[in-house]
């Protein structure tokens, strides 16, 4: 048997994913992952435990929960052991996914955190589930051709782009009210996009790879100093907060929740896969089945983890995904460092509610430009793609048409079953499901191909009268 340090697996390949930074390097990138990936982090707790009547101490309780959560999490996604981790570098967050079935999940159990421990049930189940299905998902990947991937992250990026233009006009909160789309709020929106356009065009490489972070920094500052920034909640934190196993009490199993949670990560496996793929294209790094596989049981590990910590299910944060394509910086240990430094943030509450102290304005513009370059990975994934090819075509057009009924028209499936709009309820969900299935029925399903396509640089001959008008039998 060879020994054991010749069988040890190398820490470093000499692909840039691999690349370990200097330890200033990475805590400075990692940061900048943390600023971009907070204010989503924060908004599930944030949104559960209102809708389940938390007080507001155990609702800080679960933001620290989460953050803790969402650290190792990612920690064990961008480091990897065993065959659990796609060792790339993907930030790890609470799923938006879950939120509608947790909240109907939670109502459903009386609320509070009588309701909050069938959640914790149904999320542990979901968890172990997704775990023992990643080897069959990973095997499924010829179903995710580039029409199907380019698609999906077309879909998040759209999709989400209204989330952050919600932000640019003063937050979720304040719609409907007289404050929203105050001048000041789209003043400093504007300001903070503009300055990180500005640092993108005439910095230099290590300036525009922290572009967002300077934007952010650069946005509070000027909303401090004209007295548009409220610290009153840093110094109302505790400087230390520590989250423990089964804090509410121990987990209930119900049949239905469970059911319910399983049928989520079923969903949010798909979108990790797309997740993985986009994060492929953005590094130059090969992914396969077993890539797939191994960033799927991570998702499991860490749902499970959710569970046990007061948290919830967890996938790749799509503001992230265009953070690392805006910045170039590939290393999947800056990933790591951002785990190290969410656990931080976890455990000193003090610490996170600086962090929670950014505007959501200045936070939005620097959303806008992630999210929307979300979309441009997408866009190039389709590039590889002939959608001069009608059924192609069909695909990408009903997938985002699908995906823009609940975010365009919100009330669109208000009448239907609780357990029905918590999958419809998303466009992200709904434009996914679309795309997966329009591709089964076009290209995966197809007993027979008796069509012909046409050539269309052939046709374009002919046109021109230059040659004749040819057609090729698939």
């Amino acid at each position: 048997m060879a020994p054991l340090s010749s069988r040890r697996r190398p820490l470093t390949t000499g692909h840039p994913v691999d690349e370990v930074l200097p330890l200033p390097t990475l805590a400075l990138y990692g940061f900048q992952h943390v600023l971009a990936f907070y204010a989503g982090a924060v908004l599930v707790p944030v949104i559960l435990g209102s809708s389940l009547g938390l007080s507001r101490q155990e609702l800080v309780y679960l933001i620290n929960a989460d953050l803790v959560t969402a650290g190792i999490a990612t920690i064990i996604q961008a480091w990897g052991f065993w065959r659990i981790g796609a060792r790339l570098p993907l930030v790890q967050g609470a799923t938006f996914t879950a939120v509608s079935p947790m909240i109907a999940i939670g109502q459903g159990a009386g609320g509070g955190t009588a309701g909050l421990l069938v959640v914790y049930g149904a999320v542990i189940t979901g968890g172990v589930a997704a775990f023992l299905f990643a080897p069959f998902a990973g095997r499924l990947t010829a179903y995710f051709p580039p029409i199907v991937t380019g698609t999906l992250l077309t879909v998040i990026g759209v999709v989400l782009i209204p989330v952050a233009l919600q932000d640019v006009g003063g937050g979720a909160a304040l719609m409907g009210g007289p404050g929203y789309g105050d001048p000041a709020h789209l003043a400093y929106a504007g300001g903070t996009l503009l300055f990180i356009l500005l640092v993108v065009r005439f910095g230099g490489p290590f300036l525009r790879s922290v572009a967002v972070l300077l934007g952010l920094v650069g946005g509070t500052t000027v909303a401090w100093l004209l007295g548009d920034v409220e610290f009153g909640t840093v110094h109302q934190a505790d400087w230390l907060g520590v989250s423990t196993p089964f804090h509410f009490g121990l987990p209930q199993f119900s049949v239905f929740p469970m059911l319910a949670m399983v049928v989520v990560m079923l969903i949010t496996m798909v979108e990790t896969t797309g997740d993985v793929y986009a994060m492929g294209e953005i590094t130059g790094r090969k992914v396969d089945g077993e890539t797939v596989s191994r960033a799927l049981r991570a998702d499991g590990v860490a749902t499970v983890l959710g569970g046990v910590f007061n948290s919830f299910p967890y996938v790749a944060f799509a503001e992230n995904i265009g953070l690392v394509r805006i910045s170039r910086v590939t290393s999947r240990f800056v990933v790591v460092a951002a785990g190290v430094l969410m656990i931080g943030l976890g455990l000193v509450p003090k610490a996170g509610a600086l962090v929670a102290s950014v505007p959501h304005p200045v936070l939005g513009a620097a959303a806008v430009a992630m999210f929307g370059m979300v979309a441009t990975v997408g866009i190039q994934i389709l590039a590889k793609v002939d959608l001069r090819e009608e059924r192609n075509a069909v695909i990408l057009a009903v997938s985002l048409g699908a995906a823009m009924l609940p975010t365009a028209v919100a009330p669109f499936f208000e009448r239907m079953p609780t357990e029905v709009r918590a999958v419809l309820g998303s466009g992200i969900t709904l434009g996914t499901l679309t795309a997966v299935l329009l591709n089964l029925f076009f290209h995966v399903l197809e007993s027979r191909r008796t069509r012909q396509d046409i050539d269309w640089d052939g046709l374009a001959a002919y046109d021109d009268g230059t040659g004749p008008q040819t057609t090729t039998a698939r």
